[in-house]
């Protein structure tokens, strides 16, 4: 774990630092991937930098999903996006610049993607110098990967050297976890959050637990989230559940934010055993 380093204003308002107030140690660049679409990678995203944020670490979060991007609005802070990811690479735009501090965490901030360009316009290797320099600026960069294997992938994983892979408990998400574990190899160290999980189907046998999705992948698991509504209702109104101190969601992200950091705590898991409500609704004909 890299030691904790001062906060670093990175807005265009403040002086520029001098090198000497540039760590010698780079921070840790993770992508966070899927393969499949709608598994929630982006609210991973935004939750974990919240997280590990709201411990004292220095958090960018790099929106790699060019032309459909929401990072920004999962953080409430698309009214302040001026420059994107493109400019940036493209030289439109400095870095500074480009750069939007959060709203409750100032040690938090967001390159958004572009809204109107393609993947296929990202420069590979100028994606990589950009991931190295901010890794020179903050302790984790989180890179949200886009959706698919192609071109939006490859730019996404160019500078990381960690990944996280976010699996809902279906099949089909589990296979394609499998395709683009296989894609980043070894070298990648990529870890495991099983997302969405539904408890009450999982005792029902209509939805894969979280032992059927771990024999499959043999992946080191740092969590298990919960689908729970009170996830989508933070979403919508630009607030990461992990701001929040009475959801046991928040604390899952929060643990898993520690785990992160080399902290020697227990994964969040989620319970699924049958209860009393369970057997008496089986009793009664299975109704629940």
């Amino acid at each position: 774990m890299l030691p904790l380093r001062q906060p670093f204003d990175v807005a265009r308002d403040d002086t520029q630092a001098s090198s000497a107030q540039i760590p010698v140690n780079l921070g840790r660049a993770i992508v966070i991937t899927s393969g499949k679409g709608g598994v929630g990678k982006t609210t991973t995203t935004a939750n974990l930098g919240t997280a590990l944020a709201k411990r004292g670490a220095n958090v960018a979060l790099v929106d790699a999903d060019v032309g459909l991007r929401n990072l920004d609005i999962l953080l409430g802070l698309e009214s302040r996006v001026r420059y994107h990811l493109l400019d940036v690479l493209e030289e439109k735009a400095e870095l500074d610049d480009a750069l939007v501090r959060d709203k409750h965490c100032p040690n938090l901030y967001l390159l958004a993607a572009a809204q109107a360009r393609e993947k296929d316009e990202v420069d590979t290797e100028s994606m990589r110098e950009l991931i190295e320099e901010l890794r020179e600026r903050f302790e984790y960069v989180l890179i949200d990967c886009p959706a698919g294997i192609e071109m939006g992938f490859t730019n996404a994983v160019v500078g990381a050297q960690e990944a996280i892979v976010v699996c809902t408990p279906e099949v089909s998400a589990v296979r394609d976890v499998d395709r683009v574990v296989g894609l980043l190899g070894n070298a990648f160290a990529p870890k495991l959050i099983i997302n969405r999980v539904r408890p009450h189907l999982v005792r029902k046998g209509k939805m894969l637990s979280v032992e059927d999705v771990n024999s499959i992948l043999r992946l080191p698991l740092l969590g298990v989230i919960a689908d729970e509504p009170e996830v989508i209702v933070s979403t919508n109104k630009g607030e990461p559940i992990a701001l929040r101190t009475d959801s046991q969601t928040a604390k899952a992200y929060h643990s898993i934010a520690a785990r992160i950091a080399g902290e020697d705590v227990a994964a969040p898991m989620v319970e699924y055993k049958e209860t009393f409500m369970d057997k008496l609704g089986s009793l009664l004909g299975g109704r629940r």
